[in-house]
């Protein structure tokens, strides 16, 4: 099988090391595709493009970059069916919810795209013989560093910010759902000067060390872990001062109280799940914390929900929940549905389904009785995986629910506002829901605070964040004209 080529400076390129990956359908096993296995002098490359590539980008009238970027969303929509298979095959999610990430993809783009005439200066109050104003700049190369969960949708969206405000972009999928950040690679080609959007693939550890200390990169922006965020400000340190965005896990709460529609809350813990793709989302909802008085009721809907979801053949319309999308992945939900085993009831899933052997599949799990300080109760685990707990009153709740590392987003459900305004007020997290659950909203700022992340995405102030404030003091004395 030939290893698909990445795209650097506008064209075709395989590794300098001749080395590449295997990537696998985790539904299936089978060999799907090969990507190069990129290193530090590949990354040159890919920075030195861009570096050339910068002064003219800059340059380009911002209506101009819009409607590029805007041909981006148009190409997206119309390539929707073949890439959303791709990330199916590459990635393990439904095709219905692949679907689903496209539209929501192609609306952010085209919302983006159009804020980009809002990024502007000011004027401050100066003497009467001065002018002082600020303008923004680009920083010229962006490094972005995306996670396996949304592939083809991050290789896109998360992009336009920085394009838009006049810089080019060294783009890193993850070594385990590369396969539609290249096939788009000739999108990139065709949309956009040479060297403005390169993609370059491989290892975490490699390819994305050496996107984050080239010292021509001074603007990175990454999606993934809180460990592998930490590890990026400290190699980021150690080469300069750079501007990092972080937007890391969450182990999200959340809260029913007694006089809340159980209904709407039932529905809600399993939305909020995002089992649709396997809960592979830093935002899902994975601590269910319930007022005792409810408690074993809604447990129980809980539970018969979560058993009747369909798992299956991701391609297949019907299924709800796919296969997980990497070996590595894999074997770290089961390891934690054991140790939830340890620390309270499995009271459903957590099994290996029959006819799926071949496939890394798991069925969604739900554990009650869970200790609010457990392991199980305080990691991220970025999977199938729900624990619920109990609570006494509202402080109980709070106390609970802030009890955590993260703070990405929460969700509280009641029927008396007081409650929720208050909550809203005291949780800990970036992202609030009040009767509702897992809506993203265009020109929302999502981001977390505490070990969630750093940086808001989504919304004008993500454009800001691509570009330099510069300020500029003219003196011009009064004269007298004959």
């Amino acid at each position: 099988m030939e290893v698909t080529p990445a795209v650097i400076g506008g064209t075709e390129r395989l590794a300098r090391s001749g080395q590449y990956i295997d990537s696998h359908d985790p539904a299936t096993g089978a060999l799907i595709g090969r990507i190069p296995r990129m290193g530090a002098d590949d990354v040159a490359d890919a920075v030195d493009a861009a570096l050339t590539a910068a002064p003219a980008w800059r340059q380009t009238p911002v209506g101009e970059r819009i409607a590029r970027v805007l041909q981006l969303a148009d190409r997206l929509e119309q390539r929707a069916d073949e890439l959303s298979r791709i990330d199916v095959a590459d990635n393990g999610t439904p095709i219905g919810s692949m679907r689903g990430f496209v539209k929501f993809g192609v609306d952010f783009i085209r919302y983006q795209a159009n804020l980009a005439r809002e990024v502007r200066g000011e004027t401050v109050p100066d003497a009467h013989d001065a002018l002082n104003i600020s303008v923004r700049e680009p920083y010229g190369v962006t490094g972005r560093i995306i996670p396996f969960n949304h592939p083809m949708v991050d290789a896109t969206v998360k992009i336009v910010p920085a394009l838009v405000t006049g810089n080019t972009v060294v783009l890193k999928p993850s070594e385990y759902t590369s396969m539609s950040a290249l096939a788009l690679g000739r999108d990139f080609t065709d949309l956009f000067p040479a060297g403005v959007v390169n993609v370059v693939t491989g290892l975490g550890a490699e390819a994305g060390d050496a996107i984050v200390a080239h010292p021509e990169v001074r603007r990175i922006a990454f999606v993934g872990s809180a460990s592998g965020g930490r590890r990026i400000q400290e190699r980021a340190a150690q080469i300069g001062v750079k501007h990092v965005s972080l937007e890391l896990g969450g182990k999200n709460p959340l809260v029913v109280f007694p006089d809340a529609d159980l209904d709407a809350a039932v529905d809600a813990a399993i939305r909020g799940m995002n089992f649709g793709w396997q809960g592979e989302s830093c935002a899902s909802t994975s601590r269910l914390l319930v007022h005792e008085a409810i408690h074993d009721e809604f447990v129980d809907r809980v539970a018969a929900r979560i058993a009747a979801i369909r798992i299956g053949d991701p391609f297949d319309e019907a299924t709800e929940t796919g296969a997980i999308a990497s070996r590595a992945q894999y074997e770290k939900v089961l390891g934690y549905i054991e140790i939830g085993k340890q620390d309270g009831r499995l009271v459903t899933g957590g099994d290996r389904p029959r006819g799926l052997e071949d496939g890394l599949f798991v069925r969604p799990a739900f554990f009650d009785g869970i200790a609010p300080d457990s392991r199980i109760a305080q990691e991220e685990i970025f999977g199938p995986v729900l624990v619920a707990m109990r609570f006494r009153d509202y402080d109980d709740a709070v106390r609970i629910a802030n009890g955590i590392e993260y703070g990405l987003t929460a969700s509280v459900f009641t029927n008396d506002y007081g409650t929720a305004h208050r909550f809203a007020r005291d949780v800990q997290a970036g992202y609030v829901w009040v009767n509702t659950v897992s809506r993203l909203g265009l020109g929302t700022p999502y981001g977390g605070i505490k070990n969630s992340g750093v940086g808001r995405e989504g919304n004008l102030d993500d454009l800001y964040s691509y570009t330099t404030q510069k300020n500029v003091t003219f003196h011009f004395p009064d004269r007298t004209v004959d």
